[in-house]
């Protein structure tokens, strides 16, 4: 090995085939790493003669960054409420982030995670440039990643919920009510969350036999507005639904304001089912029946994740998804008449 006058860590952490948060954490003392990373890390040390810097008043603090698209969400909210409990218990830092889908902040947003120097990233968002992937893996700092979108540019683990299993379940509760006439409310095709949700309820009315009639499905994006869009273009349909299932709370409260003005009452004329139970679903009127996605956990998992990278631990699986639950509330029932249609 040839030996350089002024080593960095970024050198030994390639050298050791870890991350720079790891070296960092071993020349500074600190007990989270993996005892044959500990070693092999320290051997490297020597035999580079590295010199640890004399620490100064305002030495980094131990931070986790989680970065969004957006953070004018309720989902979003629940997310941190999981990153943060699990870094506050380690005693951690976390700085959350929003990006916003454009290249200016997300290279803001790089920028200043090289000057800070974060133990591991969280990423809730596919806005990142590949450029900016090239700079996360030359950092060498671990990275997860949050609900993918698509084909994931980054080679890191991720984190998910089981949306094909919640959009079959959300379709399969409307057809055992009696529904036969179920639209669907769908979310951005490039994600694959979207795409899984949409999956689901296809499944379910082809296991009950069911022709899929594409007029049925409406493209929303997730917020409120698109959800009241939607439901209004799906009551226009000859033959309207009696059973919507949107692809978030968010469209679904927009749905059930669209059916409010039109007079129409959930859910004895139209019944609704939403996914990811956000907290405040059960004081809507009327509570909303919904798939329950475990966005809180998904944070935690995402940051025991991280955190077990930085140590250089082997992780058991690249892939993690945790099971989402139907929860029935008030928005469903029968149709109208309670038989159900043909």
């Amino acid at each position: 090995m040839t030996l350089e006058r002024k080593v960095t860590i970024t050198a030994i952490a390639r050298e050791a085939g870890v991350s720079v948060p790891t070296v960092s954490r071993v020349v500074n003392g600190r007990s989270d790493v993996a005892p044959q990373t500990r070693a092999k890390v320290e051997e490297l040390l020597r035999q580079y003669g590295y010199r640890r810097r004399a620490s100064a008043p305002g030495d980094r603090a131990a931070l986790l960054d989680l970065v969004f698209n957006d953070l004018d969400s309720p989902w979003a909210v629940e997310i941190i409420r999981g990153v943060e409990e699990v870094a506050h218990a380690a005693g951690m830092g976390t700085v959350v982030s929003a990006i916003h889908d454009r290249a200016g902040p997300a290279r803001q947003w790089m920028k200043n995670l090289r000057a800070r120097a974060s133990d591991g990233v969280i990423l809730v968002t596919s806005a990142l440039e590949p450029l900016l992937h090239k700079e996360l893996h030359r950092l060498g700092v671990p990275i997860v990643v949050v609900d993918p979108a698509g084909s994931l540019a980054l080679d890191a683990p991720t984190i998910g919920a089981t949306n094909w299993a919640g959009g079959m379940a959300a379709t399969e509760h409307l057809l055992e009510l009696g529904h036969r006439r179920i639209g669907f409310i769908a979310g951005p095709p490039r994600l694959l969350c979207s795409r899984a949700r949409l999956d689901g309820y296809r499944a379910a009315l082809e296991s009950a036999g069911l022709p899929m009639d594409e007029r049925l499905t409406v493209q929303g994006d997730f917020y409120h507005e698109s959800g009241f869009n939607a439901c209004n273009a799906l009551l226009e349909l000859p033959e309207p639904p009696t059973g919507i299932f949107a692809a978030s709370d968010q469209m679904a409260l927009g749905a059930i304001e669209a059916l409010r003005r039109r007079g129409l009452r959930v859910p004895q004329e139209v019944s609704i089912v939403g996914f990811d139970d956000l907290p405040e679903m059960r004081w809507s009127a009327p509570p909303l029946t919904t798939v329950r996605q475990p966005l809180a956990e998904m944070g935690k998992v995402a940051a025991r994740t991280v955190l077990r990278q930085a140590r250089g631990e082997e992780l058991d699986s690249p892939r993690v998804e945790l099971a989402t639950e139907l929860v029935v509330r008030a928005s469903t029932g029968p149709p109208a008449g309670g038989a159900a249609q043909q």
